[in-house]
């Protein structure tokens, strides 16, 4: 009757007992909730699962590594089954984030060793990674390689490294080629899950991989060129967070610092990302052309990264024709008027953008465009006076001039003639006399029109000089004329001697 009575009680369930006992895994009689106490036989299964907690703990968080069983690091990947494998490249990992000084060399091989099996294990393609294998991987990239570089010491005027500086090497590369080696492999691995790698692949951890290329050593650069592009590929999600992080960087270059090492790399990568842009293109990548690009015109250390500028200011314009108008008005903005050398550049990818410029835009910026042609055909540097000249060899940019010759020539037939009468180097004599043969061919009456309204000009100029040299010859004969003023000089005053004797 007694036990008929007691059944008909709700029992606690056998899963709140294993669950109370799993919630402190640091205590072998753990609480049920009801005062009573229990103790776990078989003490050995305890301790092992504290030396599992403690080791794994380490790498990735408790609620991941559940259930992991710690592999010895020493083994080979041989050595082991292929469930195995995955605890195995953790603990290999573990190993290696430890930062070994230089001076104990041996533990540096065995790192080095290390560093080469995960590498081997990664690309052989045979393993399938789970989110604690990605932790431990993200952890051990982050602690090997970001860190904070030393001051520089270059001069200030350049933004880095110049043509005539030779590139700094990082002593530690031959253990940091390894991991980056590691990391590619491992964001190119192709089974790998993207949902779960975002998660460690976050924009904390692109922040500071994008820190790195500010590095001096341009083989560290390379490497991270393809990682960032890799990134950009797989993790469609941080496409953004990206473009506007390059976009922070390149805004702290052009407008406070103007040094940093890597601003070729970070354009070169650009220019793929441009290329693929859908269209119409969105307003964000409009902004990020007039806001980021073509200021980078400005610094004086733009020939380290002009190349890979002008491609990604050409790939723009292939994507919208109707961006070369705004593109020409950043270069007159930003044109050097005292370096020749960045004059020589503007005109390089000038050409390279007009030969992209339809007749409708060039229409747009024609006048303020050739008043600088103009300046840059009477140049003293004969070569900038050569390479202004040589925009008429260009057939599009021919076909736009002619079509608008009546605005054209007469804003540059007065600095073609100058030069031919004026200019001190040769070979700009001859290449200013076949522009002109040039507007000839076009339109002989116009030239004629043109040097007629110069000589015009000229005896207007000629008598308003001698007007002004007929003043002044005036303005002197008048004050050779008159009395010289006497000068307020007072003579000193002789003491009158005193009459009484004293």
């Amino acid at each position: 009757m007694l036990k008929q009575i007691l059944s008909k009680f709700p029992r606690k369930p056998k899963s709140e007992s294993l669950d109370s006992t799993g919630s402190d895994s640091g205590n072998n009689s753990p609480n049920l909730g009801s005062g009573f106490q229990c103790t776990i036989g078989g003490s050995s299964l305890t301790s092992k699962l504290n030396v599992v907690k403690r080791v794994s703990s380490a790498v990735f968080p408790a609620s991941i590594s559940a259930g992991a069983e710690v592999v010895e690091p020493h083994l080979s990947f041989k050595e082991v089954s292929n469930p195995q494998k995955q605890n195995l490249f953790i603990s290999k990992l573990n190993v290696c984030c430890e930062i070994i000084d230089s001076s104990d060399p041996a533990k540096q091989d065995l790192k080095r060793e290390t560093l080469i099996e995960l590498v081997d294990f990664v690309s052989s393609g045979s393993a399938k990674f789970n989110e604690p294998a990605i932790s431990a991987m993200c952890k051990m990239c982050a602690t090997n390689l970001f860190r904070v570089f030393p001051p520089k010491y270059r001069s200030n005027f350049t933004g880095g490294e110049t043509e005539d500086e030779e590139p700094m090497f990082d002593p530690a590369w031959s253990h940091l080629q390894i991991v980056y080696d590691l990391l590619v492999r491992f964001i190119s691995y192709n089974s790998l899950d993207i949902k779960v790698a975002k998660k460690h692949v976050d924009h904390s951890f692109i922040v500071r991989l994008l820190d790195l290329f500010d590095s001096e050593d341009p083989r560290e650069r390379d490497c991270l060129k393809t990682i960032l592009h890799r990134i950009y590929g797989k993790f469609m999600v941080h496409r953004p967070f990206i473009r506007k992080a390059v976009s922070n960087i390149i805004y702290r270059f052009v407008f406070e610092t103007e040094r940093h090492n890597g601003m070729s790399e970070l354009l070169e990568i650009f220019g793929s990302v441009i290329s693929g842009f859908a269209l119409p293109l969105k307003e964000e990548h409009k902004i990020f052309l007039w806001r980021a690009l073509i200021p980078l015109h400005k610094p004086k250390s733009v020939g380290i990264y002009h190349q890979q500028l002008t491609y990604c200011v050409v790939q723009f314009i292939e994507k919208d024709p109707k961006l070369a108008s705004t593109v020409i008005k950043g270069l007159l903005k930003y044109w050097p008027v005292t370096n020749s050398q960045k004059e020589l550049m503007f005109l390089s990818e000038l050409e390279e953008v007009l030969e992209m410029t339809s007749m409708d835009e060039f229409q747009k910026i024609m006048v303020p465009l050739f008043r600088r042609i103009r300046c840059c055909l009477n140049s003293s540097h004969y070569q900038v006076a050569e390479r202004a000249h040589l925009l008429w060899n260009n057939e599009h940019i021919l076909n736009l001039i002619g079509h608008n010759r009546q605005v054209i020539l007469p804003l540059v037939f007065p600095a073609i003639e100058r030069n031919t009468q004026n200019h001190w180097n040769q070979a700009v004599l001859n290449l200013t006399m076949n522009v002109r043969k040039m507007f000839c061919e076009m339109d002989e009456e116009l030239v004629l029109a043109c040097q007629c309204k110069l000589e015009e000009e000229h005896i207007k100029s000629n008598s308003a000089a001698e007007k002004r040299r007929l003043t002044w010859e005036r303005l002197e004969t008048a004050a050779g004329v008159q009395p010289v003023v006497a000068c307020n000089f007072v003579a000193p005053i002789k003491p009158s001697t005193c009459p009484v004797v004293c």
